[in-house]
């Protein structure tokens, strides 16, 4: 079974870019504290990746510093750089809830006018009713 459940700080700014095919992709990075004995905190920074209309309000309603629970499973990455063997790890989110403050919650002005332009103005004739 892989999946995994955590819930963190968005450390960096949304990316959000589409596939080949059309699909959005949204990555982001997050922050999960730990505590350790005496009270230390630790940090562990984990990269995520969410598609479609998921990575679509990612885009639009995270920033820096909200904090968000997130569902999904582990990918392991591998690649080769100058002859040496990497790999990391990352989540693949199926699922991610937008916790914190609703004043956060309002769309970026400007990753919304670049989806509105992405998926092109609505037209009332659209609408079957």
């Amino acid at each position: 079974m892989n999946t995994v459940s955590i819930i963190g700080n968005v450390v960096r700014e949304p990316e959000l870019r589409a596939t080949t095919g059309g699909t959005s992709v949204c990555q982001l990075s997050i922050a999960v504290n730990e505590r350790r004995k005496g009270g230390e905190e630790y940090a562990s920074f984990l990269d995520v990746d969410t598609f479609g209309t998921l990575a679509d309000n990612c885009a639009l309603y995270l920033a820096k510093g909200r904090q968000v629970a997130i569902t999904g499973r582990l990918r392991q990455e591998r690649w080769e750089k100058n002859g040496e063997k990497r790999s990391k790890v990352k989540i693949v989110a199926h699922d991610v809830q937008f916790l914190g403050a609703r004043e956060n919650a309002a769309p970026k002005p400007d990753a919304f006018d670049e989806a509105k332009a992405f998926v092109g103005e609505a037209d009332d004739t659209d609408i079957p009713f």
